[in-house]
């Protein structure tokens, strides 16, 4: 088939599973990923392009496909300050949506956070909440937005915090069986997850936790 996916946030966990997922699937004819540099991988499906996030008009016209793919995220620990943060979990990935709905992309799957809500007490979820938000109002066919746990797999760089995270839950989950929706998720299986809700035909518009697996 001539399905052309669109994927942001390739080089983190999540997103450079999803890439290498993509070119092996011979649905997706093209991948193109728009990037701050590059992520290692040669394939003749694959199309990169190194990016200024910051100047949305210099690669607006890149993003045209049949499917956006947004990875995306950091940590406050990795931005230094919140209003960095910020930029890198709404403003990039709005911008790229935005251009997105313009150019007549039919589906937007973005990988959000359980507790996303726009009020949320909590910066990190009030954040992802607040980009929920905002794409929702943009134009797209269809709109999936995945809300795992902790994610789990290998990084370039090490986030002690999540990892600790991801084990306590695995030993919650030992003793409290029923907690087994908070269980953490494996970046390529959270991956593979994102391309099955793209052939479906009737996607529901959020997955929470349990629900992913």
């Amino acid at each position: 088939m001539n399905t052309i996916a669109v994927v942001i946030g390739a080089t983190g966990l999540t997103g450079f599973e999803l890439t290498k997922l993509l070119l092996k699937d011979d649905i997706f004819s093209k991948v193109i990923i728009l990037t701050r540099r590059g992520i290692g991988l040669e394939n003749k499906k694959l199309v990169e392009h190194i990016i200024d996030f910051n100047d949305p008009q210099s690669y607006a016209d890149l993003v045209r496909g049949n499917v956006l793919f947004s990875c995306m995220g950091t940590t406050i620990k990795k931005a230094k300050k919140k209003s960095e943060q910020y930029k890198v979990d709404v403003t990039y990935q709005y911008d790229v949506a935005m251009a997105a709905s313009k150019n007549k992309v039919n589906k937007y799957i973005l990988i959000s956070a359980p507790g996303a809500k726009k009020k949320s007490m909590f910066f990190y979820s009030r954040i992802k909440g607040i980009l929920e938000e905002k794409v929702k109002r943009l134009n797209f066919d269809n709109i999936i937005i995945f809300r795992p746990s902790v994610l789990i797999g290998n990084r370039e760089e090490t986030r002690k915090n999540e990892e600790f995270a991801a084990s306590f839950i695995r030993g919650i989950v030992r003793l409290l069986p029923f907690m087994r929706k908070y269980r953490g998720i494996e970046g390529k299986e959270l991956a593979q997850t994102m391309i099955n809700s793209f052939k479906l035909q009737n996607p529901k518009e959020i997955y929470e936790l349990g629900e992913i697996f």
